[in-house]
């Protein structure tokens, strides 16, 4: 009776309430924010998410889904689908910029929760939509190397892609361009904020990445499908690690290599590499190729969908796959489809 006038502060130690705070579950913080300044201050810092992530007893799910060119973006946790709770599994969000971004904005990454944002004139911008932290950097000082008047991104990459070091304990941007027939490989630190030039890394030759896609983030790598200059089609996963600052390759399912020309796309289930793509040959379905065991062969196992509209998002612990609905209306809320080998349902979330 003799607390009813006191606030949460007065009562308990700021320590004790950074400590439960780092405890609640991640898709309660945007609302917590909104208690105090004090406690979106804490939530807002950079070193509560990394904190954050640390002690959480299990990977989250979180997908972040744009509506078309707009600045409007709804933040998805997949994990508690699988868990049967309904309760906020999507909340909407709203990029962070104050002004209207022009269209050439865009999504170029992400990584442990951080979103890589590219926007005019030359800035990228890291973000994260559950603390509201974020981070705008100039990239206009690698303009000096190239002979180009200005780099646009993503149009303007050979490769790039956004990673944690975690020997170094640092979040790096990689972009690989080319001008002049002269290839370019420079890495952003965000710990030092500083740009280093590893251009004596870059394999050569480079080959090719079709639609220029985001690198994709696992095990201390960034990811990419490698297409060759002869063939024109996937040979292999480019991978570049972050800690030793080198390339190297991941030979591709033997059955997927003997069709070569089908278009894949590369994608991460679960904390495994996937590779997807659709057969239209015998019977319209989804194929997914999962390797389970990182960078052993042997280990690659195939998901066969029954579904053709299907871009897989996360995998479940059994063989459940969560794919976003590519036909949802233009503006509208995103649906999604829960699948296994022999039956698909769509999810509707509120």
């Amino acid at each position: 009776m003799n607390h009813k006038s006191k606030s949460i502060h007065d009562i308990l130690p700021l320590d004790l309430i950074h400590i439960i705070l780092l405890r609640v579950p991640i898709r309660h913080l945007a609302r917590l924010r909104c208690v105090s300044k004090l406690w979106c201050s804490l939530i807002s810092d950079p070193d509560f998410a990394e904190s954050h992530l640390h002690l959480s007893l299990a990977p989250t799910h979180g997908c972040l889904v744009r509506l078309d060119d707009s600045t409007e973006a709804y933040l998805v946790h997949l994990e508690e689908v699988f868990n049967g709770d309904n309760y906020q599994l999507m909340k909407e969000v709203s990029f962070p910029f104050k002004k209207k971004p022009p269209s050439e904005f865009c999504v170029m990454g992400s990584c442990r929760g951080f979103v890589l944002l590219s926007r005019e004139p030359y800035f990228f911008v890291v973000w994260n939509p559950v603390t509201g932290f974020r981070k705008r950097i100039s990239y206009s000082c690698m303009f000096h190397r190239s002979k180009l008047r200005c780099l646009k991104f993503p149009r303007d990459a050979l490769l790039y892609g956004f990673g944690y070091d975690a020997s170094r304990d640092d979040y790096l941007i990689v972009v690989a361009s080319e001008d002049g027939g002269c290839q370019h490989l420079d890495c952003l630190s965000l710990r030092t904020n500083s740009w280093i030039s590893l251009d004596a890394a870059l394999p050569k030759p480079l080959g090719f990445m079709k639609r220029r896609p985001p690198g994709l983030f696992l095990n201390g790598s960034i990811h990419w499908l490698c297409y060759s200059h002869k063939k024109h089609y996937s040979e292999s996963i480019l991978t570049f690690d972050l800690k030793e600052r080198s390339f190297s390759k991941i030979s591709l399912p033997e059955k997927l290599r003997m069709h070569g020309r089908i278009p894949a796309t590369i994608v991460t289930l679960g904390g495994y590499i996937a590779l997807c793509y659709q057969d239209f040959v015998i019977e319209s379905k989804t194929l997914i190729w999962v390797m389970k065991e990182y960078k052993v062969n042997s280990s690659w196992t195939l998901y066969e969908i029954p579904c053709i509209e299907f871009e897989p998002l996360c995998l479940s612990n059994g063989s459940d796959i969560i794919a976003l609905d590519p036909t949802t209306p233009r503006r509208a809320a995103p649906t999604f489809y829960m699948s296994s080998s022999s039956w698909t349902r769509k999810i509707l979330l509120s």
